[in-house]
């Protein structure tokens, strides 16, 4: 089974052309994970819906982890569940110049030219809530 979801999200990765540097796209052990936890949580009790956190540096694909949720949760008390997923981005601060902002892209460099800086957001990966019943 996790060959055939393997093959599923390397087929749709490509459709996609997303690639980490020719290595396998990582949302599918991290949706796992997930499904795993909430699974822990509930018990037997039916999942509507997940709310989760991620920062936009963890370089997690939105797209990517509700394709793998689909799959991973089928046949769990998790499966049709709804996936919410809130964007935290980045932000950091200068401890060159004392600086905040915003980080659009994991390159941690202050306008300043100092790559001495503090992530202060957008690397978060949380469960924040699940809706049980």
């Amino acid at each position: 089974m996790l060959r055939v979801i393997s093959d599923l999200l390397g087929k749709w990765a490509q459709r996609r052309q997303i690639s980490a540097g020719g290595t396998k796209v990582h949302e599918l052990s991290i949706t796992q994970s997930v499904v795993d936890e909430v699974r822990a949580r509930a018990g037997e009790r039916r999942v509507h819906a997940i709310r989760l956190r991620v920062g936009a540096l963890t370089a997690v694909v939105p797209d990517a982890m509700h394709f793998c949720f689909d799959l991973v949760s089928a046949g769990t008390v998790v499966e049709g569940a709804r996936l919410d997923i809130d964007l935290v981005p980045g932000r950091a601060a200068c401890r060159a110049c004392g600086v905040s902002f915003d980080l659009p892209d994991p390159v941690l460099l202050c306008a300043c030219g100092s790559a001495d800086v503090s992530v202060l957001a957008g690397r978060e990966l949380k469960i924040v809530s699940m809706e049980v019943g």
